[in-house]
């Protein structure tokens, strides 16, 4: 049986060793367009690679995925988080699971993962071409077709894991043969505030923050980073991630809304103003800071909530109270734009849910066809999640029915 590979990424390695891995006696080839294989993963985590992420609940594990979650909590139970660290660490690639759950090789280098899986590649006999990228492909009953234009090649079975495109044209090869796309638009992004003096902030980071945009039920929580440009961090990316088309239809142009103290209850926060102006009642306002906020946005939020930082806790009346508690709870910044990492970039879009079967990953409308990855219409929110539904989609796909 001659299976090919389209794709030398994450999917497509961990697709093409899963193939070995349930049909020893495959042959196996691993076809990538660029003379670099598994860029993604070398540049992944700031070069760590974020390899999956600890949950282990399945169903709390779905929920990061804004698009593929029905689908990926049933894949999930054949292979899930726990199966991705057994498998890297039965292959002596040592892992370690930080507090916010990313999981990491020991190493803190993206290479080990790499060396891994080239590792794995030569020991099962998998072949690899690189600048062999596909023109074309064909299917039919009996075979696959593949056009790499200047020759063509058959095969019994082929897996495309090509990864996320930002543009449609990008999929037209796949479209030819009437596979259903949806249109790709950026997922994982940051928020830009051209017009915010926040931006003066820069480097700041709030522990636990919650967020949402304004006019939408569209909610993220988690550490916010204050960038040069506006905002980023797991607040912020899962919002993105989440209102990945909502936000594409307004062209990026919106208002965020921030509770900067992860409380949604104003009267808690009415309660702790209080104990401050009881129990801290002489103290400038510069000189207590609420719930532990850093020092400079704390000055930041009372010079935005029309108070002065010279005053005492015990001037600012019930009014100042109610001008904190607000700005506290219900801060308000214009997005006009975003900045996409082009390195991680992460695209919602692709081959649609509908086509595939994710029993077997196989397409729906030629049973010898299937696909793995980003290439398909599921994406995570960020912390290893992406590469997990890499890994999970990629092994089904790999057992080839």
């Amino acid at each position: 049986m001659k299976v090919a590979v389209i794709g030398g990424g994450a999917a497509g390695f961990f697709a093409a060793l899963s193939v070995k891995e349930h049909h020893p006696e495959a042959i196996v080839t691993i076809y990538e367009k660029s003379k670099n294989l598994l860029s993604k993963v070398k540049i992944s985590g700031g070069g760590r690679c974020n390899v999956t992420n600890g949950e282990t609940d399945i169903k709390e594990l779905a929920k990061a995925y804004p698009r593929g979650e029905k689908k990926l909590r049933k894949a999930f139970y054949e292979f899930n988080t726990k199966h991705t660290m057994d498998w890297f660490e039965s292959r002596g690639v040592d892992l370690v699971t930080q507090d916010d759950g990313c999981v990491f090789p020991v190493s803190q280098d993206s290479q080990t993962i790499i060396d891994c899986f080239l590792s794995e590649s030569r020991r099962l006999g998998v072949t690899i071409k690189v600048s062999s990228g596909v023109k074309a492909i064909n299917p039919s009953e009996d075979n696959i077709e593949l056009d790499f234009g200047d020759w063509k090649k058959n095969f019994d079975k082929a897996i495309v894991a090509t990864g996320g495109t930002p543009m449609r044209k990008g999929m037209k090869w796949l479209e030819d043969i009437n596979l259903k796309i949806e249109d790709p638009v950026p997922s994982l992004f940051t928020f830009n505030m051209p017009d915010e003096n926040i931006t003066e902030l820069m480097g700041i980071v709030v522990k636990k923050a919650l967020t949402n945009i304004q006019g939408t039920k569209l909610k993220g929580d988690g550490p916010l980073l204050i960038t040069h440009w506006g905002m980023s961090g797991p607040a912020i990316l899962k919002l993105s991630a989440f209102g990945a088309r909502v936000l594409s239809e307004t062209n990026y142009q919106f208002t965020v809304q921030v509770n900067w103290v992860n409380e949604v209850n104003n009267e808690k926060v009415a309660v702790v103003i209080r104990e401050i102006i009881n129990s801290e009642s002489n103290k400038l306002l510069a000189n207590y800071r609420p719930y532990l906020l850093p020092e400079r946005l704390w000055h930041f939020l009372i010079d935005r909530s029309g108070l002065s930082a010279r005053a005492k806790w015990n001037e600012i009346g019930k009014k100042g109270v109610n001008r904190l508690i607000n700005i506290l709870t219900n801060d308000v910044y214009q997005v006009k734009g975003k900045t996409t990492f082009k390195e991680e970039f992460v695209t919602c879009g692709g081959i649609s849910l509908e086509s595939i079967d994710f029993k077997n990953m196989a397409s729906r409308e030629y049973p010898n066809l299937y696909f793995a990855g980003e290439l398909t219409d599921v994406d995570g929110i960020t912390g290893g999640y992406n590469f997990q539904s890499a890994w999970t989609t990629g092994y089904i796909a790999g057992r080839l029915g």
